[in-house]
């Protein structure tokens, strides 16, 4: 028979520990990706301007962050499969403050690709995989929210820290302003994670959503549900909801590296692009939560399509727009579609295919995009470099987002492999 901890019933009558671990990795997200993920964008800008390297150049490099991370995905699959997930959390957050401690020191492209090569890497292990594996293995009936609230802490890093990071730099230059963010980066997320937050439910005793144990005849506990990897992998969902989110993340990464830049050029200000960047976050988390709320009605291929479709509009508006609020007004409605993507894929995905093997295919869905995601930047730097500036890499990227609504519309309907027990897929 399973054993459980005697005061599990106790902690479920308070609050379910679950909600707990959503606020870690909440946490964590927020810092990871505030000074990762958002801060592309300002770091492309400081190495360009304080740094001397050209924005071809830079696209480039900020490319191989993608690469890094899309890679090293694997591997953080595996590990927080055999391992706490805290250890693979604390030793990537180092990995990621030694690169940005290290950013004002990078005077040559070598040392500026083996920057991006090590965020990458760090990267990958403390943010998006995971965060979303972690609380996924917490929950079952109310994961979309769980996934919701939890990954509104990537749009709040840009909230908070896009702007904080512009100030220091403009105060301190890049190489006063590194160490300090890379001390901001450590102290956010290492402590919180010791303190609060575990890998699995079982861990305290506990079982998804606080519900009975699941246990077999013999009364065993019954290993988590789900379609074992290669048959997922090689199921015509699998390969074209993964294209469909190639295109529509390459065109949204290659956005966000360039939107700080886009603003400033258009408005003559840093002050606007940071304003800018933090009017998307901050509509990434409203349109994340309402998300949330959302998809216990509207089926979740139809939700995704919406949101490739409202992200084409808004290309096709950055490429066209000039005054400084209707830019602000674009960046609204960029963000509304940037937080649900990010949430979209490891939520359907764990839906789909349920918990046996989530970390194995989301890893390698992840690593697939971000690979992809790599060449968003490029395209972006390389077009406004030869073609004249951001209108005509902005009109490019659009037709990304329709190529991504087709890959997803063929992908036919969702698996509904699931355990009995989690809520209808759609209405």
């Amino acid at each position: 028979m399973c054993v459980t901890d005697p005061r599990a019933d106790e902690r479920k009558s308070r609050i379910f520990y679950g909600w707990y671990v959503v606020a870690v990795v909440f946490v964590i997200m927020t810092v990871s990706c505030g000074l990762g993920f958002y801060n592309l964008s300002v770091y492309l800008k400081a190495f360009v301007t304080h740094n001397g390297f050209s924005v071809e150049a830079t696209s480039t490099a900020t490319s191989i962050f993608f690469l890094a991370a899309g890679v090293s995905g694997l591997g953080v699959a595996t590990l927080i499969d055999r391992f706490d997930a805290r250890w693979c959390i604390t030793g990537s957050t180092l990995l990621m403050a030694i690169a940005i401690a290290g950013a004002g020191y990078v005077t040559s492209l070598w040392q500026l690709h083996l920057f991006y090569a090590i965020f990458g890497v760090g990267y990958s292990g403390c943010a998006l995989i995971p965060g979303t594996t972690i609380v996924a293995r917490w929950f079952t009936r109310r994961r979309a929210q769980a996934i919701a609230y939890a990954s509104t802490g990537l749009s709040l890093g840009g909230i908070l820290f896009t702007p904080l990071s512009v100030q220091l730099i403009e105060s301190l230059g890049l190489k006063g302003a590194s160490p300090l963010m890379a001390i901001i980066l450590i102290i956010g997320i290492i402590p919180i994670t010791w303190l609060l937050l575990r890998s699995h439910p079982g861990d305290m005793g506990l079982t998804p959503d606080g519900d009975a144990p699941r246990l077999a005849a013999d009364g065993s506990l019954l290993p988590p549900d789900g379609t074992d990897f290669r048959t997922a992998i090689r199921s015509r969902f699998f390969l074209l909801f993964t294209i469909a989110y190639v295109f529509a993340m390459m065109a949204q990464v290659g956005s966000l590296a360039h939107q700080f830049r886009l603003i400033s050029l258009r408005t003559g200000s840093d002050h606007w692009g940071a304003i800018a960047v933090s009017v998307m976050a901050a509509s990434s988390i409203t349109g994340r939560l309402i998300g949330g709320s959302l998809l216990r009605y509207v089926p979740h291929k139809t939700y995704v399509l919406s949101l490739f479709t409202l992200q084409g509009i808004a290309f096709v508006f950055f490429a066209t727009t000039q005054g400084t609020v209707a830019l602000l007004c674009v960046s609204a409605l960029f963000g509304s579609t940037v937080g649900n993507l990010q949430m979209m894929q490891p939520l359907v995905l764990a839906e789909a295919f349920g918990l046996k093997a989530y970390a194995r295919i989301l890893s390698l869905a992840q690593m697939v995009t971000t690979c992809a995601n790599a060449l968003g930047p490029i395209l972006l730097g390389v077009l406004y470099e030869r073609a004249g500036g951001y209108g005509t890499a902005y009109l490019a990227i659009a037709c990304l987002s329709v190529l991504a609504f087709i890959a997803l519309y063929f992908g036919g309907p969702v698996p509904t492999h699931r355990n009995k027990a989690e809520e209808p897929y759609g209405p």
